[in-house]
C-alpha cells in the first residue's frame, strides 16, 4: 500500500478528481493549502498598492492506494494537472505500514 500525496492548483482539481475516479480510485481527501517553490509567491494589488505576498493557493490531495495502483495513479493525477506551466505541482510517493477502516475494522488492502 501507498499514500500518494499532490500539491496541486486549485483550477486542477475537478479534472484531477475526474480522471482518478476513470481509471479506478473512488477515494482521497483534499484540503486547501498554501506554499511556495519556484514560484516565489505572486504579487498582488489590495487598495490600490502593490502586496508581495509569500504564499500561492494550492490543493494537497491525499489519496491512499494499493500498491499496484501507484502508477495508474499518479499518471493519472499528472496527466489532469499538467499544464506547462510553473506551479503545477508536485507528486509525492511513499508506502504506508498499516491501514484499518474505522467502521468495519478491515485492515491493508481491504480497508482501501
Amino acid at each position: 500500500m501507498h499514500m500518494i500525496e499532490a500539491v496541486i492548483k486549485p483550477s486542477a482539481l475537478e479534472a484531477v478528481k475526474a480522471k482518478l475516479s476513470e481509471v479506478g480510485i473512488v477515494g482521497c481527501t483534499a484540503s486547501e493549502v498554501k506554499g511556495f517553490g519556484r514560484q516565489k509567491g505572486h504579487t498582488e494589488r489590495y487598495r490600490g498598492g502593490r502586496m508581495d505576498v509569500g504564499f500561492v493557493p494550492k490543493i494537497l490531495l491525499k489519496v491512499a492506494v494499493k500498491s499496484e495502483d501507484v502508477d495508474k495513479a499518479v499518471s493519472a493525477i499528472t496527466g489532469a494537472a499538467n499544464t506547462g506551466n510553473v506551479g503545477d505541482g508536485k507528486v509525492f510517493v511513499y508506502g504506508l505500514q498499516s491501514v484499518v477502516r474505522v467502521r468495519t475494522g478491515e485492515k491493508d488492502n481491504d480497508a482501501l
